[in-house]
């Protein structure tokens, strides 16, 4: 079995080992494993020094947590932007590539950052003010103007950690009270735990490049399937099981507004009467509020 470090220095430097001896793989892979995207092949990390670190927290105005900082000075992200094919909208156009970070150049995608930054309050504010009707119990009496409800959205947001960005919608809570500070997963007021703490994060967001899948038979289908193998299973099954003693100021709150919240803390959702249960329906509904489906934000 593979052994995974838990210590954070040994952890990054072992991702950096095994994705950067799996992105050097052909194309055809290997006969033992599958191949790496054409564009990740051959990337490597680029890391940044401490001093381009301490530059960093200036600008933007952040403080990384410690183990935050390690990931930076190690990994941080990779020599090139990751593809994704779109494919045609109408009959006879033609595919398009979208290049996206694969984790945030905190050096060079200054726009994205900014942008990221504002997330958290621009859109749970759009679900605040909009038809989606967020609205927290801790927050008392729902006031009926927007601006009272904007400025008291915007008090607990700045008492709240604050969320750094790490690629796509994926945040790190900065929090020093935190033993484990989680990734959330943060699109508008939908929010869920993704790693209950940056290494737990790393093996689930990384698993494909980690090669740390396992094709597996179907008999029944017959055809195979990629699952964890069992060195995620025994990291990732336990931390799950635990999330029920979590707690992450103000957040979760937020996260278990919505039913698709409750599986972060590994809760039962409190609208499942043993049918289906519509994933993203609140579970808290203010006086004279509606008890509507979420729709995402565009």
């Amino acid at each position: 079995m593979i052994q995974i470090p838990e210590n954070y220095t040994a952890f990054f430097y072992w991702v950096k080992e095994r994705s950067e001896s799996f992105w050097s793989k052909g194309p055809h892979g290997t006969s033992d494993g599958p191949a790496p995207a054409p564009w990740v092949h051959g990337a490597k990390w680029v890391p940044l020094t401490d001093d381009e670190i301490d530059a960093v927290e200036r600008k933007y105005g952040v403080i990384f947590m410690p183990e935050h900082r390690e990931f930076l000075k190690i990994l941080h992200t990779i020599d090139r932007k990751q593809e994704f094919i779109q494919e045609p909208m109408f009959e006879g156009g033609s595919r398009t590539i979208r290049k996206t970070p694969f984790f945030y150049n905190w050096l060079k995608d200054e726009s994205e950052i900014i942008s990221r930054l504002a997330w958290p309050y621009e859109t749970i504010l759009e679900d605040v003010l909009g038809d989606n009707g967020v609205w927290l119990r801790s927050w008392g009496s729902r006031p009926a103007a927007d601006e009272e409800r904007q400025r008291i959205f915007a008090n607990w947001l700045n008492n709240a950690p604050r969320l750094l960005p790490l690629t796509s919608h994926r945040f790190l809570v900065s929090d020093p009270s935190l033993a484990d500070r989680p990734v959330l997963s943060v699109y508008g007021s939908d929010i869920i735990v993704y790693g209950w703490d940056l290494r737990i994060y790393l093996l689930n967001e990384l698993r494909d490049h980690l090669d740390l899948l396992v094709s597996v038979y179907d008999e029944e289908d017959q055809c195979y399937y990629t699952e964890f193998g069992e060195e995620l299973k025994t990291i990732l099954g336990p931390s799950f099981e635990m999330a029920s003693e979590k707690d992450i100021p103000s957040w979760k709150e937020m996260i278990l507004f919505w039913t698709s919240g409750w599986s972060s803390f590994g809760m039962d959702s409190p609208r499942d009467n043993g049918e289906t249960v519509q994933p993203i329906m609140k579970t808290y509904i203010p006086e004279g509020g509606e008890d509507s489906q979420k729709q995402f934000p565009g």
